[in-house]
């Protein structure tokens, strides 16, 4: 799809893979690629080593560089033999991709937060790419940038952090993902699979406060928004905020604000 005259994805899509697959080539693809590992495990070639891929481990490749997949079957956990590998993986060529990776030296595979923001990104540019009624590739071509940007910020959040701290950056995303709608701690232990008390530690111990202090404090500054800004009941704000009810809602806000959501609403307003 020609996007602009310095842009073009040559290609956009989501594979799952339940066979062994191979591939190789060892003068390069010819083209830019961007692969997301999205659930399963599979092997690509990182500095001539075939190097193990999970969720979450994002693959960027140069024209010229020596490309190598590898799926194969594993045993799981029932002791079966089964291939499973799905990813998200976009070919592109053109002078703005080309200024963007120069801009920067980036690994060939680093691990990204799999958010919805993130993941929602390939979606988009995937289902440009295949629209056949009213195709739009100006808009195909933003989710591009969005999402070049997107791998710039997760690369810089977390090129130095281990395994634990990656566990803690993935809960911090599930809460402001989640955040409008009620979730417990086991919801968040689950999304990352580890128990309750490591998510807590975890969370605890990389940002200093506590997963339900961080959960109140995003509601919190997502329900004065919308006080300010929106035309909702201050009922409907505190349930499209996350928050069991109102009164409780009513009672976390007079303390942060010093006054009742009614009175805030009518200051900002007289205010403004």
């Amino acid at each position: 799809m020609r996007l602009h005259d310095d842009l073009q994805i040559l290609t956009a899509g989501y594979s799952v893979h339940r066979k062994p697959f191979h591939m190789s080539n060892d003068d390069g693809l010819g083209h830019f690629l961007i692969r997301l590992q999205t659930a399963g495990r599979c092997r690509s070639r990182i500095n001539g080593q075939l190097e193990l891929l999970e969720p979450g481990d994002l693959l960027l490749f140069a024209p010229e560089e020596p490309y190598e997949l590898k799926i194969e079957a594993e045993q799981n956990q029932s002791g079966e033999f089964t291939v499973d590998s799905a990813d998200y993986h976009i070919f592109l060529s053109g002078a703005w991709v080309e200024r963007w990776w120069q801009q920067t030296k980036r690994p060939q595979k680093f691990k990204v937060t799999l958010s919805e923001g993130l993941v929602g990104a390939f979606r988009q540019i995937m289902m440009e790419q295949r629209r056949i009624s009213n195709p739009s590739p100006e808009i195909a071509g933003y989710y591009l940038k969005i999402l070049c940007l997107d791998i710039d910020r997760n690369l810089q959040e977390h090129q130095v952090l281990s395994p634990q701290s990656y566990l803690a950056h993935r809960i911090k995303n599930y809460i402001e993902e989640n955040a409008s709608s009620p979730f417990k701690l086991e919801d968040v232990a689950s999304h990352v699979g580890i128990s309750v008390s490591r998510a807590v530690f975890l969370f605890k111990q990389a940002f200093g406060t506590s997963i339900i202090q961080y959960t109140l404090e995003i509601r919190i500054n997502m329900a004065r928004e919308r006080i300010i800004y929106s035309p909702l009941s201050l009922e409907h704000v505190a349930e499209s905020s996350g928050f069991p009810n109102y009164n409780y809602f009513h009672r976390l806000f007079r303390k942060r604000y010093g006054m009742s959501p009614k009175e805030f609403r009518q200051s900002a307003r007289s205010n403004g």
